[in-house]
């Protein structure tokens, strides 16, 4: 058995059901994410523009806008429904991870934006270990094929 299945099947068997609310919330805390991005792209160019660390091209800088928009609406839904949930989280951690760096660590007084991206890092590597949990479409759909 290799190691991805061990740990899906201890997640599996490791998750209470109060982890899926929270699984949820995540899910959709991403996708108003995703949506407030998308409404005002402009706030997240400026919020990665204005970083002292990173210097790109104003191409690859609409890349990374519309990339960190699309995951978070995608992830967020695929979050909050319980699909594919590992991945969705493993897409949105290093966008988290990056948000966290930026927003947090670089500033000279810690930001009070930073702490619900810490949240999210959390969260998101919890989820990307134990899965998405008896309340999760995936779960709906393998006892459906069942019957």
């Amino acid at each position: 058995m290799n190691l991805v299945h061990k740990i899906e099947q201890w997640g599996d068997a490791h998750h209470p059901r109060v982890l899926d609310l929270i699984r949820i919330a995540l899910g959709i805390f991403l996708l108003l994410k995703g949506l407030a991005f998308m409404d005002n792209t402009a706030y997240l160019q400026n919020l990665i523009e204005n970083q002292n660390v990173i210097h790109v091209s104003s191409g690859w800088l609409m890349t990374v806008v519309y990339y960190v928009t699309f995951a978070h609406l995608v992830g967020g839904v695929l979050i909050t429904l319980g699909t594919l949930t590992r991945l969705a989280c493993l897409i949105q951690i290093p966008i988290v991870l990056a948000a966290v760096f930026l927003t947090g660590i670089f500033q000279e007084d810690i930001n009070a934006l930073v702490w619900p991206s810490v949240t999210a890092l959390v969260l998101l590597s919890l989820f990307t270990v134990i899965g998405s949990g008896p309340w999760s479409l995936d779960r709906y759909l393998a006892s459906w094929g069942d019957m």
